[in-house]
Order: C-alpha cells, then structure tokens, then sequence
C-alpha cells in the first residue's frame, strides 16, 4: 500500500513540476503594447527629451518651458493648453500630432515636421521656422500669414519647403 501510495505521490510531483517548468518557459506569442506616457498636468519646465520615442504620448496642459525634444518622435502626441516658451523642438517629429492651444513662443522648430497636426489656436510668435513642414496642418489663419513672414528653409527628412507646406503666396 506504501508503495503504491509513493508511486502515486511521485507521479503527482512529476506533473506539478513538469506543468511549472512549461509556464516559467513559455513566451508570449503576442507583443506586449507600448507603454503610454502620460504627463498630463506636470511641470517638464527644462527637461531633456532629446531623441526619444513618445509617439502617442499625452503632454496636456504641461509646462514645458524651455524643454528639449531635439530629435523626439512625438508622431500623434497630445499636446493641448500646453506652454512650450523657448522649447527646442528641432528635427523633432510631430506629424499626426493634436497640438492645439499650444504656446510656442521663441520655440525653435527648425526642420520639425507637423505634417497633418491639428494645430488650432496655438501661438508662433518668435519662433525659428526655417525647414519645418506644415504640410496639411490644420492652423489658424493669422498665425500661417505671420509665419509665412519669416518662413524659408526645406525640411531635411520630407524635403518640402517650408513657405509651400504653409500655402504661403
């Protein structure tokens, strides 16, 4: 009866530790989805974002004063009642991005690609625009007649001009 009862015992053991060795080694035959960065309502005032990945990302109502996404994939971010006052966004990638009510006052956006970015109600005032493609970018117009003022440049990476991207005459 001990015998049986052990064998019985052992078998048991077997089978836990064979099922326990499958889960602990089996990989997911699915990607796990990207992280979402969510910085809705912070003070980013003077950080370095500089060639990171944040496509997706929620910037809303952030105070991002003087922050550098140099080079920052920011491909359909949030970015609403934001202050970007003198942030460097050059080279950066905004294209698909909502960025409305934004303050991007003294920015500077050179080469920075707004391709069809929702961009209404946001300010340019003293901001370097030279390369930046605004190509079917949705943005108020007052602010595309006082860009095309000062717009010149071609974009590096879409190789549109910056005068024909904001329709400017």
């Amino acid at each position: 009866m001990k015998s049986v009862f052990r064998i019985f015992l052992s078998l048991i053991l077997s089978l836990v530790l064979a099922f326990g060795w499958v889960l602990l080694s089996a990989t997911p035959a699915f990607a796990l989805p990207k992280t979402i960065i969510n910085y809705t309502n912070i003070n980013l005032s003077d950080r370095d974002f500089s060639n990171s990945d944040l496509a997706g990302g929620t910037f809303v109502a952030a105070e991002m004063r003087g922050t550098n996404f140099q080079g920052a994939d920011l491909t359909n971010a949030i970015l609403t009642k934001g202050v970007l006052l003198n942030a460097n966004l050059s080279g950066a990638n905004l294209s698909g991005a909502l960025a409305d009510r934004i303050t991007f006052d003294g920015a500077n956006l050179t080469n920075a690609n707004f391709t069809e970015a929702i961009m209404t109600r946001t300010r340019f005032f003293d901001a370097a625009i030279s390369g930046a493609d605004f190509t079917d970018a949705i943005i108020d117009a007052y602010q595309v007649t006082m860009m095309c003022e000062k717009a010149d440049g071609v974009n590096p990476v879409t190789g549109v001009s910056t005068r024909e991207s904001l329709g400017c005459p």
